[in-house]
């Protein structure tokens, strides 16, 4: 039988920042594992796991049993929505792999700018700006990822850039959820929170795009990219000081979004960087040599971007004839999934009907029996089960119109998502 627990927030010494510190530990884990001892994910993971359990048990006094259920629901809170999300973005991306439209979009990619740098800014900030506010729980991140991968970005560098990417459109979050949830926990009214929050961003999303370009060509990168990197930024944070002060709170990543994207399609047309070449063959190189160090699996079932380019050069895609329609057809996913995660997140019929299909699961033996540190029953033991309003769940919807309209047989798309399961397994 687990007992009644109430945390004290506090329990080092009675010091609230030495606490802090101590509870920084398991994070300080992750990053010594990975960084330094370059250990495999799940092994960092599983010792970010114990470390965590040891100072929960001794130095917070949590019940043994109490804390073993809480990694339980924290494990399946990774499977679901989490991974959920990463496994159907992934499929997502794969279903226009084997169409073969890939490398359309890595065309259509190329004709606003060949540029890796601008590619950078353009995938990761700006579209992925505008999944944030659509979709939220790491959709933007898994989709954007594999769009970078298409252009041919090595994984790491990939990952790293739109982690990056999202730092200023995920203070928003889906359709503000972050905001608004605040608003309700706190009593203050929501759009005075995120006329505050506008007021903050704005300044990390000025130099987001800067550390994009060196992030992804080093100082090289930042003095042949900078205006552009500026200007984006710079009307992407103006917009978002404006929308969310003056607007809407729950539209302000996807205004500012798509201002940054019309501000960069009309410099593109009068100015243009230089070191293209340089910066492309730097990254085909280094996806190259990742997938020749075999570390790494392909994400996708057929033929690479990298490995396409590779093979033909950046002529590839500069080559390739893109008429109206193939241009339309190669965006058709991304315009699904804005078009979708619209209706589903601000259509208000949809968006009430698919929130009541959550079901509320409190969590077994944990709940009624983790109180917070003002004495009211915790409602973090509360594990919401959103089998069909998570961003996981309108990708997959998304994903079945995707295969329809390329044609792509069940048989295929069912076993390429059962192949990207294998692999990620």
């Amino acid at each position: 039988m687990n007992s009644l627990y109430q945390p004290d927030l506090a329990p080092v010494a009675d010091n609230l920042l030495l606490s802090a510190l101590v509870a920084l530990l398991p994070l300080v884990t992750v990053f010594v594992a990975l960084g330094l001892l370059r250990w495999k994910a799940h092994w960092a993971g599983l010792a970010a796991l114990g470390v965590s359990l040891v100072i929960a048990i001794l130095i917070y006094d949590m019940p043994v049993g109490l804390a073993g259920l809480s990694a339980t629901q924290g494990a399946i809170f990774g499977l679901f929505p989490i991974m959920w999300i990463v496994v159907t973005a992934i499929w997502f991306y794969e279903l226009t792999v084997r169409s073969g439209r890939f490398l359309d979009l890595r065309a259509v990619i190329d004709r606003i700018s060949d540029d890796p740098r601008v590619q950078a800014i353009l995938v990761a900030f700006c579209f992925g700006g505008m999944l944030e506010a659509l979709a939220g729980f790491g959709a933007p991140l898994a989709i954007t990822g594999v769009m970078l991968l298409a252009i041919g970005f090595s994984r790491m560098r990939a990952a790293v850039a739109v982690l990056v990417a999202n730092t200023a459109p995920v203070a928003f979050g889906a359709i503000a959820t972050p905001i608004i949830t605040a608003g309700a926990l706190t009593g203050i009214d929501y759009e005075h929170i995120g006329a505050i929050v506008g007021r903050q961003t704005p300044f990390i999303a000025l130099v987001v795009p800067l550390f994009l370009c060196l992030l992804v060509d080093g100082k090289r990168g930042v003095k042949q990219c900078w205006p552009i990197a500026l200007v984006i930024g710079a009307v992407f944070s103006v917009t978002q000081f404006i929308s969310a002060n003056y607007i809407s709170v729950e539209l302000t990543d996807i205004i500012s979004a798509l201002s940054g994207l019309a501000a960069a399609v009309i410099m593109l047309r009068f100015w243009q960087p230089r070191g293209t070449a340089e910066a492309r063959e730097k990254l085909l190189a280094e996806r190259h040599l990742e997938e020749q160090e075999g570390d790494v699996q392909d994400v996708a079932g057929t033929e690479t971007a990298a490995g396409a380019a590779g093979a033909a050069g950046t002529g590839d895609t500069s080559t390739r004839t893109l008429t109206p329609w193939r241009t339309f057809m190669a965006l058709v996913p991304y315009l699904l999934v804005i078009v979708v995660f619209s209706v589903a997140k601000l259509w208000a019929p949809v968006k009430d009907f698919l929130d009541g299909t959550d079901v509320a699961i409190e969590w077994p033996g944990l709940h009624g029996n983790v109180l917070t540190a003002d004495g009211d029953v915790s409602t973090s033991t509360v594990f919401n089960f959103t089998w069909l309003s998570s961003p996981g769940t309108l990708l997959l919807f998304t994903g079945i119109l995707v295969a329809i309209i390329y044609r792509v047989s069940p048989k295929v798309a069912v076993l390429a998502y059962w192949e990207n399961l294998v692999k990620m397994r």
